[in-house]
């Protein structure tokens, strides 16, 4: 008896490696169909065919398995392929560290961001809104040893009759401002016909949060000679933003930032809220450098340390922050931004003070 028993595992044994190389077999063929479907621009999952093939399996069903027994193997079978196919499909992903060796680095003039260099500091104005604002943020940040500056010339606002940014003379502004202080500026596009005149202006292109899926935008700003810094959505997934930045790679850009700036959730408390798990997501899925802005993240003054503390402890390649000569009469997002003296002493508590001079010692010999 324990022979004939021993005779069937053996028997069984044998079918396990048939069944294996016939699985691998049609693993194999799903890939290329994959391909080809993926070439053509078509899903991969066609419910149509999946149903056509279940209904000939279970036609050809001689027993002992009931038909619910073998749609349900089968299932299983259709389910491991199209993972497979999915996987292989993220491995082509431009922004995916498998497909690039090592970490980007993004340079904006003379500042690298990512790999292992120093965490950069982007601070600014929310909203250029003069030539006599702008130049004193500029002179401060400057003095304070911040090499990037950011500032608003055409701003998204909820409420159509708030102040919608001055537009070009903002750029223009922005522009003077920050070479006049040996400033990178980073500001906001909204609009792909506006991209000859933000290449003639600044240093880096921001796509704000509510753009992260303009795809006339990405694609026009993925043909741009600048870098871009681009900003998760509101409410976007961390696939989307990281498609979202696929976009820009696609079309030839390779300089790319991302920015987590706080999605919305049920929080009252803040304006939205810190997503530092994205951060870390985005490290590790991705090779482009990632950034936190801690101003639209909390919306609170008093949050901005701990914030820049969280989003540099979890990986994050530098911060953004907002910076007014007095917020009290700023003509966009009073509660949230800084004046000087706060901006000075959040340099201090960070430890960004010690970090930038260093930095300028390096880059500049004093």
């Amino acid at each position: 008896m324990d022979e004939k028993i021993q005779s069937l595992r053996a028997r069984i044994d044998d079918l396990n490696l048939r069944i294996l190389d016939l699985l691998l077999q049609r693993a194999s063929l799903a890939e290329d169909i994959g391909e080809l479907q993926s070439a053509m621009g078509l899903s991969h999952y066609d419910p149509m065919r999946e149903q056509e093939m279940l209904e000939a399996l279970t036609a050809a069903n001689r027993g002992p398995f009931d038909d619910a027994t073998v749609k349900s193997l089968f299932k299983q079978i259709f389910q491991a392929s199209m993972q497979l196919e999915q996987t292989q499909e993220k491995r082509r992903y431009l922004t995916s560290r498998r497909a690039h060796d090592g970490d980007t680095v993004v340079r904006v003039g003379d500042v690298a961001i990512g790999g292992k260099h120093a965490p950069v500091l982007i601070a600014g104005p929310c909203a250029i809104e003069s030539a006599a604002q702008v130049e004193a943020v500029a002179a401060h940040v400057e003095a304070q040893g911040v090499r990037l500056f950011r500032g608003g010339a055409f701003k998204p606002r909820t409420d159509p009759y708030s102040f919608q940014g001055l537009g070009e003379e903002g750029l223009r502004l922005a522009r003077e401002a920050c070479d006049l202080h040996g400033l990178a500026l980073v500001s906001e596009i909204m609009d792909a016909g506006h991209l000859p005149m933000f290449e003639d202006h600044v240093d880096m292109l921001q796509i704000g949060a509510r753009n992260m899926q303009n795809f006339t935008l990405l694609k026009a700003a993925g043909r741009s000679r600048k870098p871009v810094l681009l900003k998760r959505g509101l409410s976007a997934t961390v696939e989307e933003w990281v498609m979202a930045a696929e976009y820009l790679l696609n079309e030839g850009n390779d300089q790319v930032v991302l920015c987590e700036r706080g999605i919305r959730t049920f929080e009252r408390y803040t304006r939205n809220t810190l997503d530092v798990s994205a951060v870390a997501l985005a490290k590790l899925e991705t090779h482009l450098p990632v950034l936190v802005d801690v101003t639209h993240s909390g919306g609170r003054r008093d949050l901005l340390v701990p914030l820049t503390k969280a989003g540099l402890a979890i990986g994050a390649d530098g911060i953004m922050i907002e910076v007014h000569p007095n917020p009290a009469v700023a003509l966009s997002d009073q509660k949230q931004q800084v004046d000087f003296e706060t901006f000075d002493r959040y340099l201090d508590d960070t430890g960004y003070h010690t970090k930038l001079s260093e930095k300028r010692h390096e880059v500049y010999g004093f």
